[in-house]
């Protein structure tokens, strides 16, 4: 059935209006009056073709949760539970009346982002971007000009090892063997695990010889409980051979993988996480997705969020950029700044400036390269005060998700700050107003 109809229920008259106990002037309050709600409820309502059932959550309250949640750097239960106790937050929501109880169960934000899917968090960004011309954070001549770089966006796996892989692969069949009632010869429950205990100390203890030994021995013991179960596969259901082949596929794989081979597998449960280099010497290699990042040149709004996947290079990723930022501001850019990674790219209609290039550059654009450092704090913020440092999304789609929700995040972020230092100019802006009209002072309150 379509979202649920926002309004006064019943009991409502009994409860406290929210204008009542908030601050009208705080930030969170003026941002939700002038967002575009209406286009997230048209974009969100798509997705319910049902008439009949239980009508469904408001899309404001899942887009305001969503938002709010990789602008403070939330989990879905900390944002549940924030949604309850904070009155502001239930305003942006769309609420009328101050609520006690909790709107509905964390898992439904799971269920939502792959129910909206990319469309729907795509239309998310660009509501931060109309808001951002409404309030004056940005201009429409500023989408002419924009930076592109491209980031890691780590994925929430432990760091990968062969003895760990192994342990967890044999873990894992062995799980699968009970469940399905085949008899293993040896399940290896109480052997494996000291040999990975092993293999991690002759690591550590830098005694290679000894800890190559246990590497094999422990893979010897995995590759035998592989083999039990799956020449007993018929003895599964048919309705789990899905499953159950999946697990043997990628267990097969880290049998088989060697030490420098490519595309190998680094978490049994996210086959799609790639090692990523980014010539880092705090951290050489990064576990996760590859992202590519488009903001303004002199704002640092963010327009454009994609993944990656497959790690292409730079360059390769350029013209999609641009597309996606060009159908999210609705309007094509003229002028793109990247480093020194994108040599030689050539986007038609566009011009591509690049970090050391001195042919054919005045003083004006000379500024403009200058400038195009300016994203990598964007980048570090949507880390370190936002979501895009660990995700916790499973698959491909839920790395297309989150990298997008984090951009709008950090731009729910750079307008807040906006409308707290807008504030004081509109303060000032009436008094001399009033002073022009009135012939004499305004005179405040103390």
């Amino acid at each position: 059935m379509g979202p649920r109809k926002s309004g006064p229920q019943t009991g409502d008259l009994f409860r406290h209006p929210l204008v009542e106990m908030i601050n009208l002037k705080h930030p969170l309050v003026r941002l939700a009056d002038v967002m575009d709600w209406e286009l997230i409820e048209n974009a969100f309502g798509a997705h319910f073709p049902s008439t009949t059932g239980r009508p469904a959550l408001s899309p404001r309250l899942v887009a305001g949760l969503l938002y709010l949640q990789h602008a403070y750097d939330c989990s879905d239960e900390e944002i549940v539970n924030t949604w309850m106790e904070n009155p502001y937050v239930q305003y942006f929501t769309g609420e009328t009346y101050f609520q006690t109880e909790a709107p509905m169960d964390s898992s439904s934000l799971t269920r939502w982002r792959k129910r909206i899917g990319e469309e729907g968090v795509e239309s998310m960004l660009i509501v931060t971007i109309d808001a951002a011309q409404k309030i004056g954070a940005v201009k429409s001549s500023s989408f002419d000009r924009l930076i592109v770089d491209t980031t890691v966006m780590p994925k929430a796996i432990a760091h990968p090892t062969d003895s760990r892989l192994l342990e967890r692969s044999r873990q894992n069949l062995v799980k699968l063997a009970d469940e399905h009632g085949i008899e293993l010869r040896q399940n290896y429950n109480r052997e494996a695990p000291r040999m990975a205990l092993k293999v991690g100390r002759y690591t550590h203890a830098q005694q290679f010889k000894r800890m190559n030994r246990e590497l094999r021995t422990l893979k010897t013991r995995v590759g035998r409980v592989y083999r039990n179960v799956r020449k007993n596969i018929d003895v599964i259901p048919e309705a789990h051979w899905a499953k159950a082949n999946d697990l043997l596929f990628r267990v097969n794989r880290i049998l088989t993988q060697q030490r420098k081979d490519k595309n190998k597998l680094y978490a049994l449960h996210a086959p799609e996480v790639e090692c990523i280099s980014k010539g880092k010497a705090r951290t050489p290699y990064e576990f996760g997705v590859k992202v590519t990042v488009a903001t303004t040149l002199k704002e640092g709004l963010v327009v454009g969020m994609r993944s990656m996947p497959g790690n292409p290079w730079d360059g390769h990723t350029l013209a999609e950029t641009v597309e996606q930022a060009s159908i999210l501001m609705d309007k094509m850019a003229k002028t793109v700044i990247v480093d020194r990674g994108y040599q030689g790219v050539v986007v038609d209609c566009v011009q591509i400036l690049r970090s050391g290039q001195r042919r054919g550059v005045t003083r004006g654009l000379k500024a403009m390269i200058k400038r195009r450092s300016a994203i990598e704090p964007t980048i570090g913020h949507m880390k370190t005060d936002g979501r895009l440092d660990r995700n916790p999304l499973k698959g491909a789609l839920g790395d297309a998700l989150h990298d997008v929700l984090c951009g709008a995040g950090h731009n729910i972020r750079l307008l807040m700050k906006r409308l707290r230092l807008l504030w004081p100019e509109i303060m000032d802006w009436l008094i001399a107003e009033w002073a022009r009209n009135m012939g004499g002072p305004l005179l405040l309150p103390a």
